[in-house]
């Protein structure tokens, strides 16, 4: 495949490409079920010690001497040829753009280019044509034509670097390939971004529409191929599974093959915020009348007549809303004596609160909370008005508002506490499935305050708060953040599932550190007494002692429980028992209650 343009060629690529002086590396793509090595991809090097060597000098060095089609078409060559000369009998994933794909396709046929592939030694099915640059397809149609064309003979397909901005759904939708690599940003610290491991997780909803499987490129840390392990991700390529070789690798990186076989489960990093969002399509838009500019007093009146039920009346102007009346105040003034008869004919506007709230259907609820809190009580009274792109789309009732932020905060709740931030009870519940589902053995705490409400009814919520916040910060200091989970599940109620090694020491530390600390919480005079006098849940003064912390752990086996709500169950026990017996730390295991 060496072209007039290379043997003229008087550039360095020309030269190396002329003496065979470039050569495959191949580095493995893995199984992340397992950890053994499903194929290896060829990428192309230059003579070592020499700037040629990078690969993006290659590249930069054929745009440079116009051979980036004869460079692509060279490097396609070389690759097979080695892979055939190894007598490799897995799969290989090769490089080649969409556009010299298309070009080699329309020189060669389909025929010819499956014959060439087979007079490497490569058998067509074992060849996954990794199509590069796609970004610059100006013809999709004709582009996915040539790619029925290549799969009718068995060629698979890759698209590469998915997700790196330039990616496109449609070409994924239309190709329909194989393979996808997700590139290698999103990948990159996984661990430690939420935002990255949803994103993950949007695209693996679309490759099973596609039924496309996923390889997750650039893993290089521990943390990170546990998580894209435990999300489910198909196949990983990375320095830390095995960096580019002359030969092709039997087994991965022995680390990298102790974490596959380690089947603790990792934490997945949770959105340290919580979540709000919510928008008035949740809410029940009344698809209420309007009046104009120049409706009089009676007309309105009659309207409100009609609409028995309709609490206020939006005045626009066209399409736009410019004004609010309010049913109860307009009635009030229209059953005046003569007010029929000296206004009843006049315009409504006189009665129109010309400062209305507009909100956007699809603005968020939160940022709506000013309705509640304005010192300005007519907006609660009046409600607001909804527009759809400023035009006038009908009424939204306070009380609507009221139940519609009262619901999100309690669904946002569930995600992640919104005091500390930390997760809720939908992902402790989610964790605790993983932990089961992997067979895993781990220690579910449950950890509450001791002598809580007297503290927070004696000094405020504010200080409660900020107690509810060290008990946060102390159990995830007391935690290895890759292997344990904390969760808030309310109140002063936490759960921690440790899958370290050292968990009960941490306990003990914990709960020591937080006697330590809280007391500092309490005013002198409380610190010196030890304790406060309050009120008891029967509304009786008595003593109570200083904050302190129960912890109730159990030790959860393999093949001991099969739902999440069981595990939060006994370890409640636990905590419950802990409290009871004063213990700071009380240790079950599933055994002692069977007696109970």
């Amino acid at each position: 495949m060496r072209s007039n343009a290379v043997r003229r060629g008087r550039g360095p690529l020309a030269g190396l490409m002329r003496n065979n002086r470039l050569y495959p590396v191949f580095q493995p793509i893995v199984s992340l079920r397992d950890g053994s090595v499903y194929s290896h991809e060829a990428l192309i090097r230059g003579p070592q010690d020499t700037s040629f060597h990078a690969p993006d000098a290659l590249l930069v060095a054929a745009g440079h001497e116009s051979l980036n089609f004869e460079f692509e078409n060279f490097c396609v060559s070389v690759a097979l040829d080695r892979w055939g000369s190894l007598l490799e009998s897995g799969r290989l994933f090769v490089n080649i753009s969409a556009e010299v794909l298309v070009q080699v396709l329309k020189r060669c046929g389909r025929d010819a280019l499956m014959e060439l592939v087979s007079g490497f030694g490569v058998l067509p099915r074992m060849l996954v044509l990794e199509i590069t640059e796609y970004e610059r397809v100006t013809d999709m149609d004709y582009l996915a034509s040539v790619v029925r064309e290549i799969r009718s003979a068995g060629v698979s397909l890759a698209l590469d670097d998915f997700g790196d901005g330039r990616s496109s759904l449609r070409l994924w939708s239309q190709l329909k390939p194989e393979f996808v690599k997700i590139d290698k940003y999103f990948t990159k610290d996984i661990s430690q971004h939420a935002d990255k491991l949803k994103t993950i997780q949007a695209l693996q909803q679309i490759a099973a529409i596609f039924d496309t499987s996923l390889v997750a490129e650039g893993i290089e840390t521990e943390d990170d191929l546990r998580v894209l392990r435990d999300l489910g991700i198909t196949y990983g390529q990375g320095y830390f599974l095995g960096h580019p070789a002359l030969l092709p690798r039997e087994q991965i990186e022995a680390t990298a093959l102790d974490v596959m076989r380690d089947r603790r489960v990792a934490v997945f990093p949770e959105l340290r915020r919580a979540s709000h969002a919510g928008s008035l399509s949740r809410i029940a838009v009344l698809e209420a009348p309007a009046v104009g500019l120049s409706t009089t007093n009676n007309e309105l009146a009659n309207l409100f007549l009609t609409h028995t039920k309709l609490h206020a009346v939006a005045v626009i102007d066209g399409t736009r809303p410019v004004g609010i009346i309010n049913r109860a105040h307009f009635m009030d003034e229209y059953s005046k004596l003569y007010y029929r008869e000296v206004w009843g004919r006049k315009p409504c506007m006189v009665h129109a609160n010309l400062e209305p709230r507009l909100i956007e259907r699809d603005h968020n609820v939160d940022e709506l909370i000013g309705i509640l809190t304005s010192d300005d009580q007519r907006y609660l009274a009046d409600g607001f008005i909804v527009t759809d792109n400023g035009r006038y789309e009908g009424l939204g009732t306070g009380e609507q508002l009221v139940r519609s932020v009262t619901e999100t905060r309690i669904e946002a709740a569930r995600h992640a506490n919104p005091l500390t931030f930390l997760p809720g009870n939908i992902p402790i519940s989610q964790h605790i499935e993983r932990l089961l589902n992997s067979g895993v053995e781990f220690v579910a705490c449950y950890a509450d305050l001791n002598n809580f409400k007297p503290f927070n009814d004696q000094y405020g919520y504010w200080r409660g708060d900020e107690m509810i916040r060290l008990v946060a910060r102390l159990a995830l200091a007391h935690c290895d953040p890759q292997r344990d989970f904390v969760g808030h599940v309310g109140g002063d109620d936490f759960i921690i599932l440790y899958q370290s090694a050292n968990w009960e020491l941490q306990c003990q530390r914990f709960v020591a550190e937080f006697a330590d600390l809280a007391i500092e919480l309490f005013d002198a005079s409380a610190r010196e007494a030890g304790g406060i006098h309050a009120e008891d849940r029967h509304g009786v003064s008595r003593f109570f002692p200083l904050t302190t912390i129960s912890i109730g752990a159990v030790k959860i086996h393999r093949d001991e429980f099969s739902s999440a709500e069981q595990v939060a169950s006994v370890a409640a026990r636990a905590k419950h028992d802990a409290k009871i017996y004063g213990e700071g730390l009380l240790i079950r295991d599933n055994a002692d209650f069977s007696t109970h």
